[in-house]
């Protein structure tokens, strides 16, 4: 098949080009800066020759938008849902102009659209999307509005042959370097993988190899559109998830971390403290009943495999 991967330089870009084109995939990726042979030029905003790759293409998975690893200030958060939702916009556009439109638009979202919460796991049939949840900061919802809007962009395109999916993916863990997993780890290796701010809140994670063969089955599978969760079926607590990362890094003990202490360590790595503190709890409903099975579906060993890999030095590969 030949895959268009707007935005797709990143760490998720990687991982999905890496997989597709071992599987025997013509993959091509648009970015702002092309440098190798298959990268092809974009901004992100407004049409152009790269339109002629999604022409005749089989799937184009878009995803493209500004990084939320940042300090969420005013400016970054508009920077985020104006990259989200005009690169979302213009494949849309391309898709529409299309001789030989793709069969498949699987288009990023992000599980962190659904609701602050600790009493259930949220499925796409009864998941509560958040921006209205009582005692957490306000800028909060900023972030559930990028998402809404990110989904709704590819909903309302009119591409009435091109089938429609919302990735809504919970973090992507893999031992490639500068990604979640390996910041993670390193905290653990400098002993400060404890829990934060008590750690009852619940982190949501997907394997690469995981979030690889889910795309691969909703290619296949061509009656599910809509939004579908990318996340392993089982969320944990904050405190639980660092405790079985420290035990598979072989580190006995993570300093635990303050509210406040959260905030001076994510200024330090110039991020945000929601995504430490916001209680993602999301399970893969419509995976599991469509008969997808995960080959990590809990954390402690998928913990295991990412730390052995991290440790060959091997990055991605298998």
């Amino acid at each position: 098949m030949k895959i268009v991967i707007p935005g797709g330089t990143g760490q998720v870009g990687a991982i999905l080009d890496r997989a597709l084109t071992a599987a025997g995939h013509d993959v091509v990726i648009l970015t702002r800066r092309p440098r190798r042979e298959r990268e092809v030029g974009w901004d992100g905003e407004t049409p152009g020759a790269w339109g002629d790759v999604v022409d005749g293409s089989d799937v184009v998975i878009n995803l493209a938008g500004r990084s939320v690893s940042c300090r969420y200030t005013e400016a970054n958060l508009r920077a985020m849902m104006d990259s989200r939702v005009r690169s979302a916009r213009v494949v849309g556009d391309a898709i529409e102009a299309a001789r030989r439109p793709p069969k498949l638009w699987l288009q990023m979202s992000t599980a962190t659209v659904y609701a602050h919460r600790f009493d259930a796991a949220n499925d796409e049939a009864n998941g509560i999307v958040g921006g209205a949840e009582p005692d957490v900061p306000g800028y909060w919802g900023f972030s559930v509005e990028i998402a809404k809007a990110w989904e709704a962009v590819q909903e309302e395109a009119r591409t009435p042959r091109t089938r429609k999916v919302a990735l809504r993916s919970a973090m992507v863990m893999s031992p490639d370097r500068g990604g979640v997993f390996d910041v993670l780890q390193n905290l653990v290796r400098l002993g400060l993988g404890g829990p934060v701010a008590g750690g009852a809140q619940y982190v949501s994670w997907i394997h690469e190899r995981d979030f690889v063969r889910a795309v691969e089955f909703l290619v296949a599978r061509g009656d599910l559109a809509g939004a579908v969760n990318l996340a392993a079926p089982v969320p944990l607590p904050q405190r639980d998830f660092m405790r079985a990362l420290r035990t598979a890094r072989g580190v006995p003990v993570g300093l635990p971390a303050t509210r406040w202490m959260a905030e001076l360590g994510a200024f330090a790595l110039r991020s945000d403290t929601e995504l430490l503190l916001k209680s993602r709890r999301v399970v893969p409903g419509r995976l599991l009943d469509a008969g997808f099975t995960f080959e990590h579906p809990e954390w402690p060993a998928a913990a295991d495999d990412l730390v052995r890999r991290a440790r060959a030095g091997r990055g991605g590969h298998n």
